[in-house]
């Protein structure tokens, strides 16, 4: 039988942790049997879990004999790997799977290096910048680099788990375990359409006049000259200025924004899905359309149908 082993330790994120077990712990092969053996293991026999604490069953020498491991989030980024389990998952021959801030232990113990991986879209950033050998994509549910799967935040722990169960055992076990949890088999699109909302650039950062400018006319189709004579700069220059501080060029600062402007709109408003891409400064339905779902994952009417206008 597969073997999956669970890793916990002080301050894993509780949800993090039940959903492999409930996910493989549910699977169930076309006779009936068990999927997976599955186990919870730590360094220690206890660990403090947010607002409980765990009596753990398991020492790390069950990593040994594990087809699978699993390593859920942890809470605070800046706690310390433990030692043993860092050394533990570094050596580890298992096929590894990381939820959610998961990805930074499996970054800590070097099993990222050179890797495609994810994170929750709030911590993409900081496990780019801490591990620079590791290729991040924060705009995924879930990454597959054989042997290391890592996933997105929390909920996308559950898509990745049901893939891992439908590339194991067929996609009709997959689907009835994805009934047994009461969860689609497939979400659509990916983490990209669940990020908030950027902030404005802090106070002080030297593009903050231009960058409040832009926000505020959003609305209008603006060109790159145009941007550029409102700074008194030349377009090479705003580009290279832009760049280095925001990390994108002027045109794709604006689309982000025109489509989180957008989310925002179709979340809010009743306004019809063409009249909202007029509103944030698209030119056509079909530019609107084509932005939306390469920054999103899914087109504008999916969106809508997802978070729909809350009820007046």
């Amino acid at each position: 039988m597969h073997r999956v082993v669970v890793v916990a330790y002080d301050g894993v994120v509780p949800f993090d942790l039940s959903v492999p077990v409930e996910v493989f712990g549910r699977a169930r092969r076309a006779d009936g049997a068990a999927a997976y053996q599955v186990r919870v293991c730590g360094a220690t026999d206890e660990v403090r879990a947010g607002a409980f604490g765990l009596r753990v069953p398991y020492d790390l020498s069950a990593m040994a004999e594990a087809d699978t491991v699993v390593v859920p989030g942890i809470a605070d980024l800046d706690a310390p790997l433990p030692e043993a389990v860092r050394v533990a998952l570094a050596d580890s021959p298992a096929r590894l799977l990381s939820i959610c801030t998961g990805a930074f232990m499996l970054a800590a113990a070097g099993r990222l290096d050179g890797r495609r991986a994810t994170t929750h879209w709030a911590a993409a950033a900081e496990l780019a910048r801490r591990y620079p050998s590791v290729i991040v994509d924060p705009d995924v549910l879930f990454v597959e680099d054989a042997p290391v799967l890592t996933s997105a935040g929390a909920a996308a722990g559950l898509d990745l788990c049901l893939h891992v169960v439908r590339r194991d055992h067929g996609a009709a076990v997959a689907a009835e375990t994805a009934r047994s949890c009461v969860m689609p088999l497939e979400r659509a699109g990916g983490q990209a359409q669940f990020i908030a909302y950027e902030p404005p650039a802090p106070a002080g950062h030297s593009l903050e006049p231009l960058l409040a400018w832009l926000t505020d006319n959003l609305h209008r189709p603006l060109t790159l000259a145009e941007i550029a004579a409102y700074a008194t700069m030349s377009p090479r220059s705003l580009s290279r200025h832009f760049r280095d501080q925001t990390g994108t060029t002027p045109m794709r600062w604006l689309s982000r924004h025109r489509v989180r402007r957008a989310q925002h709109l179709l979340e809010r408003s009743d306004q019809p899905v063409e009249r909202i891409g007029e509103l944030v400064g698209f030119t056509s339905p079909t530019a609107f359309r084509a932005c939306f779902r390469q920054l999103v994952g899914v087109s504008p009417r999916d969106y809508r149908a997802t978070f729909p206008p809350s009820a007046r």
